[in-house]
């Protein structure tokens, strides 16, 4: 559901960019349309986001039980 650009960008790349959309959105006079267009990028950039966070948090929980595991041996 999240486009290929996005799924490329690292996390600090997604939130530069929803900086750069939430500051264009309130400095320029864009029509409802676009505003919508951009709104829904910054939503699939947070999810992406969100997808990050949750894939590391994964790998940190999945390398400390290892290391437990590896401890206990």
């Amino acid at each position: 559901n999240i486009p290929a650009d996005i799924k490329i960008k690292s996390i600090k790349e997604a939130q530069s960019e929803i900086k750069q959309i939430i500051s264009n959105l309130e400095d320029s006079d864009t029509n409802l349309e676009e505003s919508m267009d951009k709104y829904n990028r910054m939503m699939h950039l947070n999810e992406h986001i969100r997808d990050q966070f949750k894939k590391q948090l994964k790998e940190i929980r999945n390398s400390n039980f290892k290391n437990k595991k590896d401890s206990s041996t």
